[in-house]
C-alpha cells in the first residue's frame, strides 16, 4: 500500500472516530429517551385504563349516587360498606398514580398527564362523603401521598377532621 493511501485511511479512520462515535452516542441517547417516553406513555395508559375500570364499578352501583355532587342521605349499612370499599379502591388507584406519575419537577407532557390525576383527586375530595372518609382511607398509605391528598382535600373542602380516639 502506498504512503498516500495509508495516510488517506488514517485520516478517514480519524474522521470516523471523531465524528462517528459522538453521532452514535447521540443516537443511542435519543433512542433511550424515546424508549423512556414510550414506557411513560404505557404506564399512563395503564393508569387511565384502571380509572376507567373503577368508573365501571361506580356505574355498577347507581344506588350509591357516586357521580352526583350530593352524598347519599341515610345510607343503609350495606350501602355504607360498599361505598367505603369503592372509596378504598379509588384511594389505592390514586396512590398508585401518585407513586408512578408524580414528580416534583415535571416536563410539559408529564405535567399534562399528572394534571388529569390531580383533577380526579380534587373532584373526589370535594365530595363530602369521600372527604369525611379520608382519615380512614389514608391509613397505611405512602406518607408523601398522604401529604399531597390532604393538601388537596383542604384546598377543596377544608381541613380533614380526624376521628376522636
Amino acid at each position: 500500500m502506498s504512503p498516500a493511501w495509508r495516510e488517506f485511511w488514517e485520516v478517514a479512520s480519524f474522521i470516523v472516530t471523531a465524528l462517528g462515535l459522538p453521532v452514535a452516542i447521540l443516537f443511542f441517547m435519543w433512542e433511550q429517551r424515546k424508549e423512556r417516553d414510550n414506557e411513560d406513555e404505557a404506564q399512563y395508559q395503564l393508569l387511565a385504563d384502571a380509572y376507567n375500570d373503577f368508573l365501571q364499578t361506580v356505574l355498577a352501583h347507581p344506588d350509591l349516587h357516586l357521580r352526583t355532587n350530593e352524598p347519599l342521605t341515610n345510607p343503609t349499612t350495606e350501602q355504607a360498606e360498599r361505598m367505603l370499599v369503592i372509596f378504598d379502591m379509588l384511594m389505592s388507584l390514586f396512590e398508585r398514580a401518585y407513586l408512578v406519575a408524580y414528580k416534583p419537577r415535571m416536563g410539559e407532557t408529564e405535567r399534562r398527564r399528572w394534571n388529569s390525576w390531580d383533577d380526579y383527586m380534587r373532584e373526589w375530595c370535594r365530595r363530602e362523603d369521600f372527604h369525611n372518609a379520608l382519615p380512614l382511607l389514608l391509613r397505611g398509605e405512602d406518607p408523601e401521598f398522604q401529604t399531597y391528598i390532604r393538601r388537596i382535600a383542604e384546598e377543596e373542602r377544608g381541613p380533614i377532621i380526624l376521628p376522636s380516639a
